[in-house]
């Protein structure tokens, strides 16, 4: 299980305009299938790491990704 952290990074006056093009390409993506908790957090099974990889790569220039590997995620509350 490879979780992805993941945030905007660009110049505030084009900050809108990536931001909606990012999430208008992820609802597009088979990336939306994965559970989401936060807008900038997404869990995808080890299965979809090459097409997080490759999505993720697409918008190098505008965001920051981490990728941290799990073998359990727990819900507290």
């Amino acid at each position: 299980m490879l979780i992805y952290f993941y945030d905007l990074r660009t110049k505030l006056k084009e900050y809108n305009r990536v931001k909606r093009r990012f999430y208008y390409d992820l609802k597009k993506s088979r990336l939306s299938t994965y559970p989401t908790k936060t807008k900038s957090v997404i869990i995808v099974e080890d299965a979809g790491e090459t097409l997080a990889d490759r999505f993720f790569m697409r918008w190098r220039k505008y965001i920051e990704v981490y990728k941290a590997r799990a073998t359990s995620i727990e819900e507290i509350f």
